[in-house]
């Protein structure tokens, strides 16, 4: 095991196929949090004060913005590189976890035609419909917009992807819509194997985001094989909580861990 409780394969033993690599598992103003480090207290917070003395890559409570990299090995053994979430400290997870997981660039990005090739990047975009009934195609591999409220005025869309291993990332939800629910469910579309999930804070609620009682309760009712949970505050200790998992999946059946930054993931795709 290593010091953050994962496995060996976890951190990138098999290399050939496809694999999940957590770029960031943090909430908005990642942690440590500025404030628990400028503003002096009697009591500081652990976490954040943790950061001070214990390296990024060795400390699964330094959270950059959730921010997930799909490495998609094709049948003809090529990688492509998809990314999901770009955050305000992507530039930092890039130098760290591109060059630590050996990534060599982004695909599913372009030059538009007749627009002369300069040093700013220029992105052909596309509009994602918000139908779980209109997958798309990125670098070879399907997607299926998974459509959420991200508090009660706003939809925001996870994804769904992967044919031999389904997987659901849903990094900004509040509330499940009926449809997409359905899709990702085992009593309803099919199991998930894994299922990528927000939780913002540890108790109460939030108008934007799930927070832990409600995530727990949303995989309970999703029942997919594993969950692993992002977007995490301060509030969150990386080891007492897993530990708090630990126990939790025994009794309901369903392996759930907070992910941290760096993590790889082999999975079939």
């Amino acid at each position: 095991m290593m010091e953050d409780g994962s496995s060996p394969a976890e951190n990138g033993s098999d290399r050939d196929g496809s694999a999940l690599i957590f770029l960031g598992t943090g909430c908005s103003s990642a942690v440590p949090n500025a404030m628990c480090l400028i503003q002096k207290s009697d009591s500081p917070c652990h976490v954040c004060s943790q950061s001070l003395s214990i390296p990024p890559e060795r400390n699964p409570n330094y959270r950059g913005n959730t921010s997930l990299l799909v490495d998609y090995c094709q049948s003809d053994g090529n990688h492509k590189y998809i990314q999901i979430d770009v955050g305000k400290t992507f530039r930092e997870q890039v130098l760290r976890w591109f060059t630590l997981h050996s990534i060599p660039q982004v695909d599913s990005k372009k030059l538009k035609e007749g627009q002369e090739v300069r040093r700013v990047a220029q992105l052909d975009w596309r509009v994602i419909e918000e139908d779980c009934e209109k997958p798309f195609v990125a670098s070879g591999l399907s997607f299926t917009p998974l459509p959420v409220m991200h508090g009660e005025d706003y939809v925001c869309l996870g994804f769904l992807f992967g044919e031999k291993s389904r997987v659901a990332y849903i990094s900004d939800v509040s509330r499940f819509l009926p449809s997409t629910e359905y899709v990702i469910s085992k009593s309803g579309g099919g199991q998930l194997d894994l299922l990528i999930l927000d939780t913002l804070y540890k108790t109460g609620s939030h108008n934007t985001h799930l927070c832990f009682p409600q995530t727990l309760e949303t995989i309970k009712r999703l029942s997919p094989k594993r969950a692993l949970l992002i977007g995490m505050t301060h509030e969150f200790d990386h080891h007492k909580d897993n530990e708090f998992l630990e126990e939790w999946s025994k009794r309901e059946g369903i392996s759930v861990k907070l992910a941290h930054d760096g993590l790889r993931v082999p999975i079939d795709l």
